[in-house]
């Protein structure tokens, strides 16, 4: 087939993990612009199994994918991490080997895949950035995770040195959004807070005293990235960014708020109005994580991020509205 031929066919962008949080996200997106001449692909677990490297070639011999957006992942809580740290890297590393060796096979012409900021060494200076990825080794606790995650940086770079393959990775910091996991016991901060003062606000008004108790001190500092604009970012980096080096997607320095500023977002958007406590006895985990965005912003300058506050509020909303639907748990 003329290189001709292929630009005239609608492009087909496959996105692997592409009913999880950040699949929705960048759906949202895609609902919203409406872009022409592109052929979008959500892929569920239940398509394929992509730690099995014949189903994993079905799904790109049925598909013939253009560009993939690589997010799918074993995942889990702290207690999963510590429990099943090689299963966390044999079923990760034979993911993301799959999808990266199909991807080369049948001539994909980028791959963008999702890392976190776990991949970052344990004992660092902050903010951190793209060149610190491999400056030691990462938290004991998910190191399983968290290299088969670093691995990917390797593959990319490799793969681009021996075929001129166009694969990248991004790492993004927390995120959050509608069609997250709102499990209280092992969800993130946010939703896990956004469940707790939805349950208060239950138990008021049902002529009960509202109790939201929010674990720690509330003094850590995180960046928070919702979904939407993560979503957003990611297209952007399918279609601008070249590089085979990864690129960090998060708000600013500046935008970095403390966990008692996070709750009582959530205070406000959900709307509740009982009282409020912090259990100090309850660990903070670590103090910050400080990521740099001076890479992205220097390439994206226009980009606008969604207010905290009203990101916020929409998840609130959203997770509200979806309660008997929404993801509480595994």
């Amino acid at each position: 087939m003329s290189k001709r031929a292929r630009e005239d066919e609608v492009a087909t962008i496959l996105v692997t993990g592409g009913s999880g949080l950040v699949g929705k996200g960048i759906e949202a997106t895609i609902n919203r612009e409406q872009p022409t001449g592109e052929r979008w692909i959500y892929l569920k677990s239940s398509d394929g199994d992509l730690r099995d490297k014949e189903e994993a070639r079905l799904i790109f011999e049925k598909y013939k994918p253009t560009y993939v957006i690589h997010l799918a992942a074993r995942v889990g809580g702290l207690f999963a991490n510590l429990k099943y740290k090689v299963e966390f890297w044999r079923e990760n590393v034979a993911i993301n080997d799959n999808v990266l060796h199909w991807s080369k096979e049948y001539g994909v012409k980028k791959v963008v895949s999702c890392l976190s900021t776990c991949i970052f060494p344990d004992k660092t200076t902050f903010p951190i950035d793209e060149t610190m990825v491999h400056n030691g080794p990462p938290h004991t606790s998910n190191e399983g995770y968290a290299y088969a995650k670093r691995m990917i940086d390797v593959i990319n770079r490799l793969y681009n040195a021996q075929h001129g393959c166009q694969f990248t990775s991004v790492i993004p910091t927390n995120i959050f959004g509608p069609h997250d996991n709102f499990s209280i016991e092992d969800g993130h901060v946010l939703p896990g807070l956004m469940h707790k003062v939805l349950k208060a606000k239950q138990k008021m008004a049902k002529g009960e005293e509202g109790d939201f108790e929010i674990w720690g001190s509330g003094t850590p500092l995180r960046q928070f990235i919702y979904s939407e604009d993560l979503g957003a970012l990611m297209i952007w980096v399918m279609r601008n960014y070249d590089s085979s080096e990864p690129i960090i997607l998060s708000v600013p320095e500046s935008a970095e708020v403390s966990i008692k500023e996070a709750a009582m977002a959530v205070v406000e958007g959900m709307g509740y109005t009982g009282p409020v406590t912090f259990d100090s006895t309850k660990s903070d985990g670590q103090y910050k994580k400080t990521a740099c965005n001076d890479k992205l912003m220097g390439l994206y300058p226009t980009f606008e991020f969604t207010p905290f506050r009203e990101a916020v509020a929409k998840t609130c909303k959203w997770f509200e509205a979806n309660y008997e639907t929404a993801r509480k748990g595994h």
